[in-house]
């Protein structure tokens, strides 16, 4: 297993790759073009916000309904925004409306169920590091599938509840006393 940083003047990238598969890495493969094909792999803030809404409700999950209100509120992002989020989720089957005056939202399966992949598919559609990888040098090419494969992975394995339990875990006490 190789394994190593590669510099370009913008950035770092990681870079490790199985002997088995005989890379080698040599100057045809261009780091600048890496780190601009790799920064095309960004998730909006539709994703971004849109796991925001999902982990609030996980961390409610049978508790009753929650406004997009409170969780714009306790997370200082516009309700506006959320409320166009809601509706693909919504349709997705992950969300449901209550109505009336405590009304909200709730999730309609278990936290345990959604994954993060699930929902960045619903809000961004495919996940792909890059665009028509077929046209790549073969090297290159089996890079970016390696690299879709292992997000992919990620995505597909980490639950709603998994981000909820860890933003609960890893929230820091308001004060540290040190003696």
């Amino acid at each position: 297993m190789y394994s190593g940083l590669a510099r370009n003047t913008k950035s770092y990238i990681h870079l490790s790759m199985s002997s088995r598969m005989n890379w080698k890495l040599t100057s045809t493969l261009d780091l600048n073009l890496l780190y601009e094909r790799w920064n095309e792999m960004k998730i909006s803030t539709k994703g971004r916000y849109g796991l925001t809404i999902m982990i609030e409700l996980a961390k409610r999950y049978g508790k009753g309904p929650t406004s997009l209100k409170s969780i714009a509120q306790s997370q200082n992002l516009s309700e506006h925004y959320l409320e166009q989020l809601i509706s693909p989720l919504r349709n997705a089957g992950f969300v449901k409306s209550i109505r009336g005056a405590y009304g909200g939202y709730v999730l309609t399966q278990k936290p345990s169920q959604i994954t993060a992949g699930d929902v960045i598919r619903v809000l961004e559609g495919p996940i792909t590091p890059v665009e028509g990888i077929e046209d790549e040098e073969p090297v290159k090419r089996q890079l970016w599938i390696r690299i879709r494969d292992a997000v992919k992975d990620v995505l597909d394995s980490t639950t709603i509840e998994d981000l909820a339990k860890y933003r609960e875990d890893t929230e820091p006490d308001a004060y540290m006393y040190y003696i």
